[in-house]
């Protein structure tokens, strides 16, 4: 190749013309091999299935599945568990899949070529997805397509009911959990209230209510208390003045002399005070539950005495003056001794009520401690509680929600275009694109052959040639000289040439186009 030489559209045609039958021929070569290449590529058909997801029947207001994964994310899954090794090698079986190379080759090689024959699945819009299957036999990919639809269909089932009852039966569990923590945080609320009785807070105000009654009980008892210590030592200065003073001014007038009192003399005595007391305060009256008391402890010992046998006693004869003013004497001593009853009665009321009130201002004091530890029970409590309130919400839901799987009212997928019959193969534009290949190789071989030469080509083609590369001017150019007869030979074999590359190409053309046909 001489430097600087340039190719003008007019001298690449002349090139062309010059070579043209290493362009021709590599053509011609690249149709025909092509052709017979394409028809070594085996029929494969495609049956194509489209299956759509049908939503559940139910208003998800009312039941809400518990499966809520999007479709493209649960297609994944479920194209795994369809093409393992069990489900694949099952179907191969089933169809008499791949013969020749099962009869040659292990079972996980059969499986990865099936594997590689399905296509899909493939979304088409966000409710339904396409699957296909490729095979040799237009009726088997027919039928695997049809099959593997199915097991989708299965599998989608399957995969949700198995989902709802996990999920069911994971809640039931956690719920029988929940309620045996809830139990047993109840019993020891209970435990703690049955054992801090009267400490609690909800028991303060009948605490301080208590307290309070008992303050005004244990005041109406000191009252009581000092009215009878008074009429106690009125009743002994009386014994006293009695004991001292003349009969004349002891004796009320119209006293006659009697024996000393007897317990039923002071009964006498006690019911007349009581209907007395009576007339004056009300039966609540500390006063009066003191002296009633006092009438029963008589009454007792009366009825005592009635049962024993009764013993001759010897009285000294007294005047009669000695006789009224012991008569007396005995009388104030009766009306001491039931006060003395009353009085005792009185002090252990009011020891009984110091005592209770000290007993409810305990609880009241514990109040602050046992809010502190119920308010930690409690809230321990409430939690639990919320958390088995929430589970058996939950499980109801899932119940639900199984329920739904199980009538197949769920969402489903269902098939919208059943597994079609391939009429052609699908890899017809595959065939023809190897034998355009095939063409175009040997058309660019063809132009490379003719590159190379050209580039090894050093010899002089125009006189501009001449003068750029030895730099020396042309003086003239002696055309080539030939004869007439050789001029009109050289113009056949021209024409000749030309024809012949015409006829080539023509019955390259024809005869790809015929293997074309007997495919």
């Amino acid at each position: 190749m001489l430097p600087g030489r340039k190719y003008p559209p007019d001298e690449i045609l002349r090139i062309a013309l010059r070579r043209k039958w290493l362009i021709v021929l590599p053509f011609a070569v690249g149709i025909i091999g092509s052709q017979f290449a394409a028809r070594r590529l085996p029929h494969l058909y495609r049956s194509e299935t489209l299956i759509q997801v049908i939503p559940q029947q139910i208003p998800e207001s009312i039941v809400k599945s518990t499966v809520t994964a999007r479709l493209e994310e649960r297609l994944p899954s479920i194209s795994e568990q369809i093409l393992s090794r069990s489900r694949l090698e099952r179907t191969i079986t089933d169809f008499d899949l791949y013969p020749a190379q099962r009869a040659q080759d292990v079972m996980e090689d059969v499986i990865v070529r099936m594997r590689g024959d399905i296509k899909g699945p493939m979304l088409v819009g966000k409710e339904s997805f396409r699957l296909s299957y490729v095979s040799s036999d237009p009726k088997i990919a027919q039928k695997v397509t049809g099959r593997l639809a199915s097991l989708y269909i299965e599998e989608n089932s399957r995969d949700r009911q198995n989902q709802a009852e996990g999920t069911n039966q994971f809640l039931e569990s956690q719920l029988a959990d929940a309620k045996r923590r809830l139990l047993e945080t109840e019993k020891r609320l209970a435990d703690y209230q049955r054992q801090y009785s009267g400490q609690l807070p909800t028991q303060l105000a009948t605490n301080l209510q208590a307290i309070q009654n008992a303050q005004m009980q244990l005041q109406s008892v000191s009252e009581s208390l000092n009215r009878a210590r008074e009429r106690r030592l009125l009743l002994e200065r009386q014994v006293a003045d009695a004991q001292t003073l003349p009969i004349a001014a002891v004796l009320p007038e119209g006293a006659a002399a009697s024996g000393p009192p007897t317990t039923a003399q002071q009964l006498q005595s006690a019911r007349a005070r009581l209907e007395a007391f009576k007339l004056q305060y009300t039966p609540d009256h500390p006063d009066v539950r003191a002296l009633e008391r006092t009438i029963r402890d008589l009454e007792a010992r009366a009825a005592e005495e009635a049962r024993r046998p009764t013993q001759p006693t010897a009285t000294a004869s007294l005047s009669p003056a000695e006789a009224g003013r012991q008569k007396r004497i005995r009388e104030l001593t009766a009306d001491i001794d039931v006060i003395d009853r009353q009085i005792a009665a009185n002090q252990a009321e009011e020891s009984n009520l110091k005592k209770t009130m000290a007993s409810y201002q305990a609880n009241v004091d514990a109040v602050p401690t046992r809010q502190a530890e119920l308010v930690e029970l409690t809230r321990d409590y409430n939690t639990v509680q919320a958390a088995y309130n929430s589970l058996l919400t939950k499980q109801e839901d899932s119940k639900l929600a199984a329920n739904l799987e199980q009538r197949q009212v769920g969402e489903q997928f269902r098939i919208l275009d059943a597994a079609s019959l391939p009429e052609k193969p699908y890899n017809h534009l595959l065939r023809m694109e190897v034998a355009a290949g095939g063409a175009l190789g040997g058309l660019l071989l063809g132009l490379a052959l003719v590159a190379l030469l050209e580039y090894r080509d050093s010899s002089f083609k125009s006189e501009e040639e001449i003068a750029r590369v030895l730099s020396l001017p042309v003086l003239a150019l002696v055309p080539t000289l030939l004869h007439e007869r050789e001029r009109k030979i050289l113009d056949r074999k021209r024409i000749a040439g030309l024809g012949f590359a015409t006829i080539v190409v023509i019955l390259s053309s024809v005869v790809a186009l015929a293997l074309w046909r007997m495919q």
